[in-house]
């Protein structure tokens, strides 16, 4: 059951790499203006393709880890767990010697990775790159997912089984008995359909959770890692069957996991109908109430650990184990972290999940350690363009155009630091909470720099004197059309967060781009140096 709390933190880092896609968003040619200085692309479109780079390394990497975290939680569902011994018996006593089992039980878990990571290709092929791209902030999309991870959810609770077609598995386990190496394959199609009840929820979850990560192979990364959980026990256990004796024996634990990660799924599905709430500007569903319901799902979990709270298909508890009642003691202690944060504390461990801290009514918190805000949000009091779209990070006074920062910024002369952003960054909310409100690097921000904040994904329509079109007939009809075009054109990137530091003059990067970093020492070394930076420029 531990393993079900590593999953859910795990998809906390799947989302390492946020991107918004920028298909047909392009700008109609201009003429160029004679007063601007050119903006040499050249010279950070290696710089910027090498951040994209790192963060898409980082989440094809999240993204595996969650799987196999996901893959050895289905491994003690109660559809898989007991027909481990089972299998690896088949291998041992059809074997002539034990190198035969061996062999078998390897070609029996590459046909395991070989089913899933097909599974996972599939969805890359059916959707496409740039669709899998646009999922992230599709409103519909991350409504339906909401629907299908609480289906999810309550199937893993009781309500119901996800079952495919008795057909299939029959038909599949005829041809497992024709031997050789396709009956061995046969025999993994076999466990991945007969487990699909268990693991469904458990594959879906983490599909879901790939294709809105924005890699293009996050989908067949998912589903190796998770392929390759489930498979390598069979090896193990067929290497050494004496093993196999050590194993606990079924029984309504394994139930147990599956009401656990249920629990878990329920949360995990507040996640998406939050992006909708903030890319559409509802606020209904704001800070306050996410925590709300994750507090009530937690502490049920909670009591549901202490055998406080039964399901249908549970056993009867005459008493709790020691390692549920520790796992119980986690879960409600992580229930009454979570409380503070209705008054506002920051919550940074799970940042990454909640609603912008700005969404919050009730707030005391004060970031960077006092009430006291830097001078240029002094010295600049007019209200900013689209400022009551978009929710401030605390103690934050933002431009959220390009054009009005960066006249602001020539005024006052202070370079300007672009944010790229998305309202379902995970990142992005991750580096708001945990590192810009460190106090040298909020006095950084609000004092020495201008700050931009542009958001890529906002779905808000444009007015009808901005809407551009582009040769191909194609529209930029939204704002986050436009800063997603500014950035894919300008600096060759598409990720999120993505923080640039510009000199207003010029209008050219300080220093190199940079992504998330969740280090405050060294997310403010590269603050200095853009000043450094522009300090040398302009004298």
């Amino acid at each position: 059951m531990f393993l079900a709390f590593g999953m859910l933190f795990a998809f906390n880092h799947v989302k390492a790499q946020d991107s918004v896609s920028s298909a047909g968003v392009q700008f109609s040619p201009s003429t160029p203006d004679p007063a601007r200085p050119k903006i040499e692309k050249p010279v950070t479109v290696k710089q910027a393709k090498a951040v994209a780079k790192k963060q898409e390394n980082k989440s094809l990497w999240a993204i595996f880890l969650a799987g196999i975290g996901g893959g050895f939680a289905a491994l003690l569902m109660p559809c898989i767990f007991p027909m481990l011994p089972l299998t690896v018996s088949y291998f041992t006593k059809s074997g002539d010697k034990k190198g035969s089992a061996v062999a078998k039980a390897i070609i029996y878990g590459i046909s395991i990775i070989a089913i899933y990571v097909v599974m996972g290709l599939l969805v890359t092929i059916i959707f496409g790159a740039d669709a899998l791209n646009s999922l992230s902030t599709n409103g519909i999309f991350n409504f339906g997912f909401f629907l299908l991870i609480v289906a999810f959810a309550a199937s893993f609770l009781g309500a119901f089984e996800i079952t495919l077609p008795n057909s299939w598995v029959n038909k599949m386990d005829q041809n497992s008995d024709k031997g050789g190496l396709a009956g061995l394959f046969f025999m993994a199609a076999t466990l991945a359909l007969v487990s699909f009840s268990c693991t469904g929820p458990i594959i879906g979850t983490l599909l879901v959770q790939a294709a809105t990560s924005g890699a293009l192979l996050g989908p067949a990364i998912g589903m190796f890692g998770f392929a390759l959980a489930l498979a390598i026990p069979f090896v193990i256990f067929a290497l050494f069957p004496s093993l196999l004796k050590s194993l606990p024996q079924s029984g309504g634990w394994l139930n147990s996991v599956k009401v656990t990660l249920g629990f878990l799924e329920l949360a995990l599905a507040l996640k998406f109908l939050s992006n909708v709430d903030l890319a559409y500007h509802w606020h209904w569903f704001d800070r306050e109430i996410f925590l709300v319901l994750w507090i009530v799902i937690f502490a049920l979990m909670g009591f549901y650990l202490l055998g406080k709270l039964t399901f249908s298909h549970d056993s009867p508890l005459p008493y709790i184990s020691v390692p549920r009642l520790f796992l119980a003691i986690i879960v409600l202690s992580f229930t009454m972290y979570m409380v503070p944060g209705l008054w506002g504390a920051p919550l940074k461990s799970i940042s990454a999940f909640l609603p912008p801290q700005a969404t919050q009514d009730f707030d005391l918190y004060s970031p960077g350690g006092n009430n006291n805000t830097g001078s240029s949000l002094q010295a600049d009091d007019q209200p900013h363009k689209y400022a009551a779209l978009f929710d401030k990070p605390k103690g934050f006074n933002p431009f959220f155009d390009y054009d009005e920062g960066l006249a602001f910024a020539k005024k006052v002369h202070k370079p300007v630091m672009i944010d790229f952003t998305g309202h379902a960054c995970v990142n992005c909310r991750k580096m708001e909470a945990n590192v810009w409100t460190d106090k040298q690097v909020y006095q950084t921000i609000t004092g020495d720099y201008v700050l931009i904040q542009l958001y890529v994904d906002d779905k808000t329509t444009l007015a009808a004197n901005e809407e551009t079109t582009t040769p191909e007939g194609r529209s930029i009809k939204t704002i986050g059309n436009k800063w997603s075009y500014l950035q894919t054109s300008r600096f060759q990137a598409n990720s999120q967060p993505f923080y640039v530091l510009l000199d207003p003059g010029t209008q050219l990067p300080l220093v190199p781009p940079q992504g998330a970093d969740f280090d405050p020492q060294n997310y403010l070394k590269y603050l200095n140096s853009g000043l450094a930076a522009y300090k040398t420029n302009n004298n």
